[in-house]
């Protein structure tokens, strides 16, 4: 009877193994993260948070990280796209950014010169300032903003016109300033923005949720307003713009791509490994703990929303004179 326990229990044992081989045939067993802008930011904590729980989850062998900061982002995309054919099992990851900057023409790429794979996160845009700064609310950094413009200066991770600016600027216009009077500070991520806040080279820092929480947790800064529609359940006491009677909502994407080219199962093995990690317990603490709303679409879907969002946000920089 024990001998006949042992082959049953070594048969199940093996069928189990045999059903995980053929799940890891489904997924990426390498992952290689672009990242088009240096440590610190959302970019880099999005896919670090992917990659980490990816590693924890044991959904791939092995995982390692790009940093290819430059031209907006633009380096990375040129890279991913000249050198697709060697980029098989690489995820550039992406955002708003991305549409902005071609709506600009900084760079000539946009998101339909790759293939997009699956959104993961979404995160609310938010305004700090620092801890010791007698600015209290939004309210009163667009009275401060309205009576002085130029003692008013704002870091941002990003370049000029792009999210971290025209967010602010939208909600400025709503408190009735003038939007292309914002002294903007462009730096390369959201981690040096926050530096420039914290050395008084900038007021204000208009930046991804995500990227100032921790620092509004361990009192360096301070949060005065996010752009969610409503209260956040993870972090209820951070004030809502649109609870001060501004009517803006925004959450920026955040997404993975791949180049071009590459053999069809390929990419399905990618959207497998976004949706596994995506669904993880050790994602969702990753995801809570960094402010991020869950926003998961992937494929086709990925695409529709994307021109959706190109749509919505040319109107939104032209509304601020941002984009002709």
């Amino acid at each position: 009877m024990i001998g006949t326990f042992i082959k049953t229990l070594l048969l199940g044992l093996c069928l189990i193994a045999l059903a995980r081989g053929e799940l890891q045939t489904d997924l990426l067993s390498e992952v290689h993260f672009l990242i088009p802008a240096g440590p610190g930011g959302g970019w880099d904590g999005t896919a670090r948070g992917v990659g980490r729980a990816l590693e924890l989850e044991q959904l791939a062998a092995q995982v390692s990280y790009e940093n290819a900061a430059g031209g907006g982002g633009g380096r990375a995309i040129a890279k991913l796209i000249e050198t697709g054919a060697q980029q098989s099992n690489t995820l550039l990851i992406s955002s708003t950014p991305i549409i902005v900057r071609s709506l600009q023409g900084i760079y000539p790429q946009s998101f339909r010169d790759m293939v997009p794979i699956a959104a993961v996160i979404a995160d609310y845009s938010c305004f700090a300032v620092r801890a010791d700064s007698p600015i209290k609310t939004f309210k009163q950094l667009a009275e401060s903003f309205k009576a002085g413009p130029k003692s008013i200066v704002i870091a941002g991770g990003s370049v000029r016109g792009n999210t971290d600016h025209f967010v602010l600027a939208k909600a400025i216009q709503l408190a009735g300033g003038d939007p292309k009077l914002l002294r903007y500070l462009a730096y390369d991520g959201g981690g040096k923005a926050a530096a420039g806040l914290l050395s008084g080279e900038a007021e204000v820092l208009s930046t991804g949720l995500s990227e100032a929480l921790q620092l509004h947790e361990s009192g360096l800064v301070r949060i005065i307003a996010v752009t969610a529609p409503e209260q956040l359940e993870d972090h209820p006491s951070l004030p809502i713009l649109k609870d001060e009677g501004y009517d803006l909502t925004f959450a920026n994407w955040r997404g993975f791509f791949a180049a071009k080219g590459l053999d069809p199962d390929q990419y399905v093995r990618m959207q497998n490994s976004l949706k596994a990690v995506s669904n993880s317990d050790t994602f969702e603490t990753i995801r809570r703990r960094n402010g991020w709303v869950h926003l998961y679409i992937e494929g086709s879907e990925f695409l529709a929303f994307l021109e959706q969002q190109e749509d919505q946000i040319s109107r939104l920089m032209k509304s601020i004179g941002y984009l002709r």
